[in-house]
């Protein structure tokens, strides 16, 4: 049988390769069986909107219930935060998604969640990994309507719970009735019903139900969100942009010109905006490929910061010990002061359409007021797909020291928490990465201008295949 792995934020393989009935079973079976050998007797369980979702949490349900335990299900498709958020207000032991988040559309996936409300810490993944057989399990009897009946599975509406939970956190009306004027890319995926209930006057992109994504894998970056950015660009009454990942737990921004806000601006106006205009205060924590800027602002507001390896879940862990302000990574997925221990692209969007509305600023003004503190910057990824063999061999380059430079670019000092990142100067740097759940090695890069970023990461690609 397939030996099953999971990576940085769960399982996930490709559908009807591995992704397939019979594996989900074995993984559903050991997580049901780790939930009771911990004394836990209940779980939610959700689907995001890819290709056979329904049928996948239809079945997990069934090996819940036939173990025992009582099942909370969502019906219809549901973001990975209402999950989340649902096991805190039923005070269930765990949490199951099934998604594959931002990975192509011929993914699907399962995400553990605790009862905390947040990603399950590493120990908890692989007491369930460990459970995981190499036989398959059976397929209960019993149909959902039949566990259903014995009160088994019970229906519960995250939606709904999700949205009252965000009302009373938020000024809605201030936003409703301010100057913003916003557009909304779901990229297909399941953040889409709720950003139209709580903002009617949304102008929205791909705001349907396609599991396809349109064969795009629904990632909210800057090249994928090319209509978005011309939308915004060419309608003056637009003034900003919201765009979330197909289980809506990423985020990424536009300004009211279509230029893209990534999450490393987002992670330094969240600091800017709770802590000098609210007053609020606690630690921040980062991984390790996002922006050094955080440091300089933290430290010019005296506040905490903690670099963590990559995987939101090493910090949903420091959450639950320690007072967090905001806690976020490079890819999009991040978490605030005041909600769960959890990435949410849809809340995290809600505390910037606030700031602007209760400043009267757009998103490039408070950038502004970003650059002042802390001075400009840019940044970009580039995801080179290469095959395992010489992705492979690039990292046991890196961790020889083979490289001392990147075309022109000399390296000054080398830092590996998770990946690689080598310092170019202070201002700039360029960092390495393999993917966890891919074919693909990331190469990040920072420097003052988005034309030395470039520079940088087309010399590294040049340095890195020649090798």
């Amino acid at each position: 049988m397939t030996k099953i792995k999971f990576g940085t934020d769960g399982w996930r393989a490709i559908i009807a390769d591995t992704y397939t009935n019979d594996n989900l079973k074995r993984v559903a079976l050991a997580t049901a069986q780790y939930i009771k050998a911990e004394g836990g007797q209940a779980v939610v369980l959700g689907h995001d909107c890819r290709f056979a979702g329904s049928m996948f949490a239809d079945l997990a349900a069934r090996i819940f219930a036939d173990q025992g335990l009582k099942v909370y299900l969502a019906q219809g498709f549901v973001s990975t935060p209402m999950v989340s958020l649902g096991v805190v207000l039923q005070k269930a032991f765990m949490g199951v998604v099934i998604t594959a988040s931002h990975n192509p559309p011929s993914y699907n996936g399962y995400k553990l969640k605790s009862a905390y409300g947040g990603p399950s810490i590493p120990a908890e993944v692989t007491e369930v990994e460990d459970r995981i057989a190499d036989e398959v399990p059976a397929t209960p009897s019993t149909t959902q309507a039949e566990f259903v009946a014995q009160g088994k599975i019970e229906y519960i509406d995250l939606e709904k719970l999700y949205v009252e939970h965000c009302r009373k956190a938020f000024d809605i009306e201030a936003i409703n009735n301010s100057f913003v004027n916003l557009a909304y890319d779901a990229m297909y995926g399941a953040g889409q019903n709720v950003v139209r209930q709580l903002i009617p006057a949304v102008t929205e992109l791909h705001c349907d139900y396609n599991p396809s994504f349109m064969g795009q894998a629904p990632e909210p970056i800057h090249r994928n969100l090319g209509e978005l950015s011309a939308l915004l660009a060419k309608t003056p009454e637009l003034n900003a942009g919201l765009a979330n990942d197909g289980d809506a737990d990423r985020i990424g921004m536009y300004d009211e010109e279509g230029r893209f806000v990534d999450s490393h601006q987002i992670l330094l106006l969240l600091i800017h905006y709770l802590h000098k205009y609210k007053g609020l205060s606690g630690k921040v924590v980062v991984t390790f490929s996002v922006t050094d800027k955080v440091k300089k602002l933290c430290e010019l507001y005296n506040l905490d910061c903690q670099v963590t390896k990559i995987g939101f879940k090493y910090i949903a862990e420091i959450m639950t010990k320690e007072e967090v302000l905001v806690g976020g990574e490079e890819s999009g997925g991040i978490a605030a002061t005041g909600h769960i221990p959890e990435r949410d692209g849809i809340w995290i969007g809600l505390i910037l359409l606030e700031f602007m509305a209760k400043t009267g600023k757009t998103l490039s003004q408070l950038m502004d007021e970003i650059y002042e503190l802390v001075g400009p910057f840019a940044f970009n990824r580039d995801d080179l797909h290469l095959n395992n063999e010489l992705k492979w061999q690039i990292v046991e380059n890196c961790k020889a020291g083979s490289y001392s430079q990147f075309g022109p670019y000399k390296i000054q000092k080398v830092e590996d928490i998770d990946g690689f990142k080598f310092y170019l100067r202070d201002d700039a740097w360029v960092m390495i990465r393999p993917s966890g759940t891919e074919p693909v090695l990331r190469v990040y890069a920072q420097a003052p201008t988005d034309e030395e970023v470039r520079q940088i990461l087309d010399a590294t690609k040049a340095a890195l295949l020649e090798g």
